[in-house]
């Protein structure tokens, strides 16, 4: 089997935003189709049509999920496999696990691409409902070895197939070499501004940083909830002025600002295969991260990346001005980091996805286009 003799659904957000999930699912339907597959995107995050219905909480879930089921029925009967990029809590129940349902009614083998960082949480109020789905599913398909474990232990198994880095468009230049400016060092964080990603720690942590290293910087790169209560404690800190909240930058943004970088921060409190963190590591930017869910199956403390603790702004703060300080130290990680992520490149994975959707098929006793139905 190839990919040219494949027709999938592809089921997921689409920027904007541009955030992890949306990112991955527009770039594997990019690589997907370069391979010569035909690809349907059914977006689950598709604008409220019309558009005021997006100010109604309660009925605005509706709104989008009556076309979205509609959408699902149509594409499914076209196609020879549905992909579903799934996630947590409500996104599950109101886009994965309907996406399931409906593949299973149509009769064509679902692959559930779970990515939520929050599944252990997730999977303990909701096993009951996540498993019934489950079963009508072909394949369970996990970005890190993290959520194989989470799941394995509600008796779900899966396989892994990890997040895909675009290495021409993430990649070192020669300024990231130079050595780090005395006093100073450009800091990167490139997260939603959410709670859980830890926003507030990093502050606090640049703030004990800048009292070593007065001519630090620090970029913050995305756009959420959090953002008023973060410009606030910039200014609270006395950080105003050597602070920068740059707003969600797309993709090539984000790869140039990395370029910039001398050190790349994730503070998250729950995580599991931040996109950030490789983007930074193909970028040849050293990372201080924290060490929850996922982050210790993708990077190796002291060697691809320093691991700490979270909300610990002061343990934060001292890695981050070892590692603008030491420079045989930042290379060893850059040089180490940019190794790890080789495996996480197109090449690398799409034998590893071919593989997932010929034994869904086989499973389902397809072959490819060739057991396609004609439903609309």
């Amino acid at each position: 089997m190839r990919f040219d003799a494949l027709r999938i659904a592809l089921v997921g957000p689409l920027p904007p935003p541009a955030g992890g999930m949306a990112n991955q699912t527009r770039q594997l339907s990019e690589l997907l189709v370069s391979e010569g597959a035909r690809v349907e995107i059914v977006q689950v995050n598709a604008p409220y049509q019309p558009q005021w219905i997006g100010s109604i909480r309660g009925f605005r879930a509706i709104a989008r999920l009556l076309p979205y089921v509609v959408s699902l029925w149509r594409v499914a009967g076209r196609v020879d496999l549905v992909h579903v990029m799934a996630n947590s809590g409500w996104s599950w129940h109101l886009y994965a696990a309907p996406a399931i349902w409906v593949s299973w009614c149509r009769g064509r083998p679902v692959i559930v691409n779970y990515r939520g960082g929050e599944a252990g949480p997730f999977l303990a109020r909701s096993c009951k409902w996540v498993g019934a789905s489950m079963r009508r599913a072909s394949a369970l398909v996990f970005p890190s070895g993290f959520l194989k474990q989470v799941f394995a232990g509600y008796g779900m198994k899966g396989c892994v197939v990890p997040n895909i880095i675009d290495l021409s468009r993430f990649h070192a230049d020669a300024a990231q070499m130079r050595t780090v400016a005395a006093g100073g060092g450009h800091v990167v964080v490139a997260r939603n501004l959410e709670t859980l990603y830890g926003i507030d720690t990093a502050i606090r942590a640049f703030a004990i940083l800048r009292q070593q290293r007065p001519l630090a910087q620090l970029s913050i790169a995305g756009s959420g909830p959090q953002e008023q209560a973060l410009r606030a404690l910039a200014v609270e800190l006395g950080l105003s002025e050597c602070v920068r909240f740059t707003g969600r930058l797309d993709r090539d943004q984000m790869a140039e600002l990395y370029r910039d970088a001398d050190l790349m921060l994730n503070a998250s409190r729950v995580d599991n295969m931040p996109n950030s963190v490789l983007e930074a590591l193909a970028s040849g930017v050293p990372v201080v991260s924290t060490d929850v869910g996922g982050i210790p199956f993708i990077v190796t403390h002291e060697r691809s990346a320093v691991l700490v603790s979270p909300d610990a702004p002061d343990e934060m703060a001292t890695a981050m001005a070892r590692v603008l300080a030491d420079s045989g130290f930042s290379r060893s990680l850059r040089d180490t980091g940019f190794e790890a992520v080789r495996q996480y490149a197109w090449p690398e994975v799409k034998g590893r996805w071919l593989a997932v959707y010929r034994e869904a098929l086989t499973h389902a006793g397809g072959g490819g286009s060739g057991n396609r139905a004609n439903g609309k």
